[in-house]
């Protein structure tokens, strides 16, 4: 690859080998190699600039869980090393809790949950970067409730007034990726019912277009087959905000790769007011932004894997600090850091 360290296949391996030598062989000095020093970074929990961050962040989760694996399970890219690549990059995160961090104190819990960044690159550094895991799964598997341990978290950070508010397009920052993807048909064609099912008036859309089949899985670890689980999961999803606007901010689609099915990766949002009863309670009237990722496999019959990350904790976030819904004593025995990957 033009501009690439001539050690990478192509961009997937790029993108596998760099995580594995991060995480894996624990090598935090390779992100001088691959991390541009002022990137930006966003998260559902807020956004971080520049390479120090990344590697203060990477350092503060190995303590918390040192025995942490990202396993690649998919690369989902667009763009050209003349220009600038994208890669949607779905990864199992799995570990055990057994140190101080943004989790508590150690449980001694293991957890296996997804994640998927979206990382932008040209000439080997990676320049920009969205990123989801799927912090509730983690929350539930160490023990805990994501609605009461988000107000532990805010209370631990100081309480409302201090608290690291999650992040809005409003707090954003222009990075040097400017695409929004590729015009792949089959990234299109999920783009599109995604849509039409968000807004909310063709949920039958799933029995028409999804396998039977299909398996779907979303945060808080949840996943199930056929067309009802991924009925509710969307539905339940959209009526807890059902004016707020959404939106695919990024769309890529993959036909022709070798040994794998037509595949689609979006980035998609849902920005706007919680005045819906649903899996977020009672409407409260916060202002949120819910930052998503999906990712699609198309079979014979339709779409026959779905796998979507957002993150609840931070939407838990957003709603409790605006109802001031709080705890009042921080548990000091828990030092907190930036969540990564």
């Amino acid at each position: 690859m033009k501009g690439f360290s001539q050690r990478w296949a192509d961009f997937p391996d790029y993108i596998l080998g760099i995580t594995k030598e991060i995480w894996e062989e624990r090598g935090l000095h390779t992100l001088h190699d691959c991390y541009a020093e002022d990137l930006p970074m966003r998260f559902p929990s807020g956004l971080l600039r520049g390479r120090r961050a990344v590697i203060d962040g990477t350092r503060a989760t190995l303590v918390e869980f040192p025995d942490r694996e990202l396993l690649g399970e998919d690369v989902i890219w667009c763009g050209t090393p003349d220009d600038h690549m994208l890669s949607s990059h779905r990864l199992i995160s799995r570990g055990t809790h057994r140190g101080h961090g943004f989790f508590g104190a150690p449980t001694g819990r293991p957890f296996c949950v997804r994640a998927i960044a979206d990382c932008a690159a040209r000439n080997n550094y990676i320049d920009d970067e969205w990123l989801c895991r799927d912090t509730s799964g983690i929350v539930l598997q160490l023990g805990m409730e994501p609605r009461a341990f988000t107000r532990e978290l805010i209370a631990r950070e100081g309480g409302p007034e201090k608290a690291v508010r999650p992040f809005h397009p409003r707090d954003d920052v222009p990075g040097p990726y400017t695409a929004k993807g590729n015009d792949d048909r089959v990234g299109q064609d999920y783009a599109d019912a995604l849509t039409r099912i968000m807004e909310g008036n063709e949920l039958s859309l799933i029995a028409r277009t999804y396998d039977r089949a299909c398996r779907t899985e979303q945060p808080g670890a949840r996943g199930d087959w056929g067309w009802a689980h991924a009925e509710r999961e969307w539905m339940g999803l959209r009526a807890a905000f059902p004016s707020a606007a959404f939106a695919i901010d990024h769309c890529i689609g993959r036909t022709d790769d070798p040994m794998r099915p037509p595949r689609a990766a979006l980035r998609w949002s849902l920005t706007g007011t919680h005045d819906g009863r649903g899996p977020f309670g009672d409407p409260t009237g916060a202002e949120v932004h819910v930052m998503g990722f999906t990712h699609a496999e198309l079979g014979p019959w339709g779409w026959r894997r779905e796998y979507t990350v957002y993150d609840e904790v931070s939407i838990w976030k957003q709603i409790l600090l605006h109802t001031g819904q709080v705890d009042d004593a921080p548990n000091l025995d828990a030092p907190l850091h930036a969540p990564l990957g």
